[in-house]
């Protein structure tokens, strides 16, 4: 898989215990299917999987979303406190996700980290905070410091998804609303999506859902004014 069309240019992210790697399917999409495929939860509030197979997978998600589009990277969360879980994989720890940047804009200087995928065993510790927090660095530290300067980054949310929500605002995004209504889970039901919990309007297809999506931003000013300091503080504590 080559992620090669992105609007912006790609490096490694790292520090001392999570790096982040551009998802490449043979290294990394075989385990990252294995590990993840029997918890289709992981899926539940998201656009997109749970997928049937490794075939589906990269067919219609990898070869579908992630290359023809360069608004979108997708990077390999590897664990660098845990030893590799596979010979083949990077030996500088173990697969413990996934997580990208989305509807990224060179025009507008904004970008969207989503897919966060934390895989079960590296839930509730420091991986989530740190990869976010490597993808916020790059995108709003200034050229000189080593990022790409952007104006915005911004975080949706399924708005039940409570975890989503403490994750943006322990990493100082803002709230800005709840767009009702702002997407469908197609087949949501059988899929074991989460939707917005109200009545679906009249002809509706059986066993699709609504989904309220909640809105958070961070700002180049909010960066600037002690949201940097206090992102690095949350990526030492976890």
């Amino acid at each position: 898989m080559g992620q090669d069309n992105f609007c912006f240019p790609v490096r490694e992210l790292s520090n001392e215990r999570v790096k982040l790697v551009p998802f490449d399917t043979k290294t990394h999409g075989p385990e990252f299917f294995a590990l993840s495929s029997p918890q289709p939860s992981l899926y539940a509030h998201i656009p997109r999987g749970p997928y049937a197979s490794f075939s589906d997978f990269t067919t219609n998600f990898l070869e579908a979303v992630i290359d023809p589009s360069p608004a979108w990277m997708l990077y390999a969360v590897i664990d660098k406190t845990r030893p590799s879980s596979s010979p083949t994989n990077d030996p500088s720890g173990a697969l413990a996700g996934t997580i990208a940047y989305l509807d990224s804009s060179p025009e507008h200087l904004l970008t969207e980290i989503g897919f966060v995928i934390t895989l079960p065993s590296f839930q509730r510790t420091h991986v989530t905070s740190n990869a976010v927090g490597l993808l916020l660095q790059y995108a709003l530290d200034l050229p000189g410091q080593g990022g790409l300067g952007l104006r915005r980054v911004q975080w949706k949310a399924n708005s039940v998804n409570a975890a989503s929500r403490k994750v943006a605002e322990r990493m100082g995004f803002g709230f800005e609303g709840v767009t009702k209504w702002e997407r469908v889970f197609r087949d949501g039901v059988k899929k074991g999506k989460v939707g917005n919990g109200r009545g679906v309007p009249p002809g509706t297809e059986e066993g699709d859902l609504g989904r309220d999506t909640a809105t958070f931003g961070l700002s180049w000013e909010e960066w600037r004014d002690g949201g940097r300091e206090r992102v690095r503080g949350v990526m030492e504590r976890l």
